[in-house]
């Protein structure tokens, strides 16, 4: 049997890539080119030699800042270009390479020239503004100032009283009018000027308590909007003229002005020298607009000439700020003239590593080549799978959970086929698993579209998982046919049911049941159940124990791959006192039960299983009777009992002392050597082969031992247990699609109503694609999720290592900016 699995080929995605640690040693003058290369290529993870320096303290922090400085630049000409609309500029173009040094002047120039355009287009259009809010300000304010047909024009606002009839306001009228003749006897004066709209109330308020209501204000909407310099958006505002007497009251109503951000603008009380001013202004706009619309169509060239470039340089900065923050990971030697690194890279990719330097040492005509060498490691490598579209997902959702360890097995290899089969169990009905399947293969359709747009965080998720969803929807489908649901409806697609009526009327099917009259349905479960009396009965019976027996063969599956992991890291120890023992205990107690539950569907017994279980404990000597499935039941019970009572102490107490005396035969040099087990092999725990060799804590390992023990014994009742959550999300499912199709969809179309129809259908597609499509996907989603990290992978998976992150242009995000 060993020499079998020994000739087993290897597993792709089984056990992570092998690790070496490697030093290089690399010329300064093709340092910088041959740290481009092993970028490019993607397949070596620098280690930091200089962890223990501050960022500023190293060798190349001055290149490091300059990139960073750069990139400033190049994110100040995207916001430039978002800001005038001129997105569809930016284009990913192909073209050779610029210099740095030359890149870093052009970068300077037209960030020069961009900051001297805003400058004077902000200065352009705040005069624009003046010139815009003093002709509002002439038209309105001079229908204040003066009447025509001895009426005021404009409306007046008084808080000192209130005008209440015509006369009055006639009167009030003719008042003002006459104030204003003799305002230079009566030292009656005015302030214009024009406010935010959001603000005119407030203001006026403010000048009627600050002068003690000895005011009139007068306001009028400005007609047009205005755009502020500040937020560049459209804003309201308010024309306002202020009518006062002293000298005293126009101190204080110019502060509050200035404080509510108000604009004064004097306006002569003779009208035609307000026509003349408002030529003058109107002359002085229409030479502004020309000028801005030729400034602005100068800076969308120059926005548009940056834009073709745009995506390059910016790649080109990030590749660059890239390599020098590898090369400040690199430490010099004592001549300075090499730089010396530290990294790991895939055994496979050893000789793709050397290629790579051996071309930077030709194309920067250095003397001098690269040395790259192999060194022995002390700590543990990172954890690196090679993966495909159609595996990353999977491997994604294990990495979720923890990264595996060092080669130990990976769980993603049963997840791509155990995680959607177990989601199709609680979700199964092929009527919603086809809608899925349309889902999933619309997002595989547009795959070379969808991944070079910027999807939002959902749509993300849901395009990175659309082979999870594909392979979801097909074992929906496959389970809804065993289960014989389409939205709930069950159709005899494999034939005629196996069951008829007692009589020809059918009038007593759901009362005195049904009788079987042929061989059974040939697929999945008979349409006839459906509706009987004896429906939810059988189905539970159905789906509990069929969710027994995934539960225990999942979980006997993930203690064979301990069993794996130990001949793997070739822990003897692992084999006979922890995968024996978990073997044995699990399969005497909850592989019994399986294998009960298989004997009574193949003889069509009527024992009770709950009774069977409880008394093989609490009297296990005692006469099975009708209960009793085999031949010789009470005896294998009994073996199988006392099997389950050994297993526990056989994984409780002998690995501790076989560790505490293989230790200390090793110190003492009378079997050095001989120590086989994973917790002292350096493959297996590198981080500890060499510290911690000297110290041996008994009760530590002794206490760890024990509670491993008590957790799988404890964890194989409540595992088993939490499997159940397969039948009752699946019930949940089915009775869910049955309410919503019973009681909304047919309740409705039993009304002579189209408008009730079409409600009805609406209210049940709303339902279908809410709650049974999305919510329920969800809940068995995570519930199968659930089931692989906790029932399934605690079984071997340590999930305790790091992974392996290559130098590689290819992971540089614009996050890295």
């Amino acid at each position: 049997m060993e020499k079998f699995i020994d000739n087993l080929s290897p597993m792709d995605l089984m056990r992570s890539e092998k690790m070496s640690l490697v030093q290089l040693i690399i010329p300064v003058e093709s340092a910088h080119r041959a740290v481009s290369y092993l970028g490019e290529l993607g397949l070596l993870q620098f280690r930091d030699l200089n962890a223990e320096k501050s960022p500023f303290q190293r060798t190349f922090v001055n290149q490091v800042k300059r990139c960073g400085e750069m990139s400033r630049k190049l994110r100040f000409f995207k916001d430039q270009i978002i800001k005038a609309g001129l997105l569809s500029s930016i284009h990913p173009v192909v073209e050779p390479d610029v210099e740095l040094e030359e890149l870093e002047m052009q970068l300077a120039e037209h960030e020069h020239e961009l900051i001297e355009m805003n400058s004077n287009s902000e200065k352009l259009r705040q005069t624009y503004n003046e010139l815009l809010e003093f002709k509002m300000v002439l038209i309105k304010a001079g229908s204040f100032l003066v009447s025509n047909n001895n009426q005021a024009v404009a409306e007046e606002c008084e808080l000192s009283e209130n005008v209440y009839s015509s006369d009055r306001y006639v009167e009030a009228s003719s008042l003002l009018e006459q104030q204003m003749r003799t305002a230079d006897q009566s030292g009656l004066r005015f302030i214009s000027g024009i406010i935010f709209q959001s603000k005119a109330l407030r203001f006026e308020r403010m000048l009627f308590r600050a002068t003690r209501g000895n005011m009139l204000f007068n306001q009028a909407p400005a007609g047009e909007e205005i755009m502020d310099p500040l937020s560049a958006e459209m804003v309201k505002k308010t024309v306002f003229v202020v009518f006062f007497s002293g000298e005293q009251a126009r101190t204080k109503i110019l502060k509050i002005c200035e404080a509510f951000g108000a604009n004064c603008y004097p306006v002569p009380d003779d009208f035609s020298k307000q026509r003349q001013i408002t030529r003058e202004i109107l002359s002085r706009l229409s030479e502004l607009e020309t000028t801005l619309d030729a400034g602005i169509r100068h800076q969308n060239k120059a926005l548009t000439s940056i834009g073709y470039h745009l995506t390059q340089w910016m790649s080109m900065v990030r590749r660059e700020k890239a390599v020098y923050d590898t090369l400040n990971m690199l430490n010099f030697d004592v001549t300075k003239k090499c730089l010396v690194g530290e990294g790991w890279c895939p055994v496979f990719a050893k000789a793709k590593v050397q290629e790579a330097l051996q071309r930077a040492t030709f194309d920067s005509n250095s003397q001098v080549g690269s040395i790259f060498h192999v060194m022995d490691a002390v700590e543990s490598p990172p954890t690196y799978f090679r993966t495909n579209h159609f595996t990353n997902a999977y491997q994604e959702i294990v990495d979720a959970y923890g990264i595996a360890r060092y080669q130990e097995a990976n769980p993603a290899v049963y997840t791509v086929v155990t995680f959607p089969f177990l989601f199709a169990v609680m979700f199964g009905d092929w009527g919603h698993g086809i809608c899925l399947l349309l889902g999933a293969l619309v997002l595989i359709a547009r795959e070379s579209r969808l991944s070079t747009q910027k999807l939002g965080s959902f749509m993300e998720m849901l395009f990175g998982g659309r082979y999870v969803l594909l392979l979801m929807s097909l074992f929906s489908i496959y389970c809804g046919l065993i289960y014989n649901e389409f939205f709930s409806v069950p159709f005899h697609i494999f034939g005629g049911s196996a069951y008829k009526c007692r009589d020809a009327t059918c009038s007593d099917a759901h009362s005195a049941g049904l009788i079987k009259f042929r061989d059974p349905y040939p697929f999945g479960v008979d349409p006839s159940w459906r509706g009987s009396r004896s429906e939810l009965p059988f189905l539970n019976s159905l789906k509990m124990k069929m969710s027994i027996l995934l539960g225990v063969a999942q979980m006997n599956l993930g203690i064979i791959l301990s069993y794996f992991n130990a001949r793997f890291f070739r822990s003897s120890l692992d084999i006979r006192y922890q995968f024996v023992p978990q073997m044995i205990f699990l399969n005497s107690l909850f592989g019994y039960l399986s294998l009960l539950i298989i004997i009574k569907w193949c003889i069509g017994s009527q024992a009770d299983l709950y009774h069977v279980m409880i008394y093989m404990f609490l009297s296990p000597t005692d006469d099975l009777g009708e209960n009793e499935l085999f031949w010789g039941q009470r005896p294998l019970q009994i073996v199988l009992l006392l099997l389950a009572l050994v297993a526990v102490p056989w994984m409780l107490f002998p690995k501790p002392f076989i560790l505490k005396k293989l230790h200390s035969e090793r110190f003492q040099g009378r079997n050095y050597g001989m120590l086989v087990s994973s917790e002292f092999d350096p493959d297996v725990e590198p981080d500890s082969a060499r510290e911690h060799h000297e110290e041996f804590n008994f009760s530590e390992v002794f206490v760890h031992q024990m509670i491993h023990s008590i957790e799988f014994v404890l964890g194989a009742v409540s595992n088993t247990a939490s499997y159940l959550r397969l039948w009752a999300l699946s019930l949940a499912h089915s009775e869910l699609s049955t309410v919503f199709y019973e009681k909304v969809l047919l309740l409705a179309w039993g009304y002579d109503n189209v408008v009730i129809r079409l409600t009805g259908l609406a209210v049940f597609a709303f339902a279908t694609a809410f709650i049974l499509l999305m919510m329920e996907t969800l809940s068995a989603f995570l519930h199968a999720l659930r089931l692989h990290w906790v029932e399934f992978q605690n079984k071997f998976y340590h999930g305790d290592g790091y992974k392996f992150k290559p130098f590689s242009f290819a992971l540089i995000t614009e996050d890295d900016d």
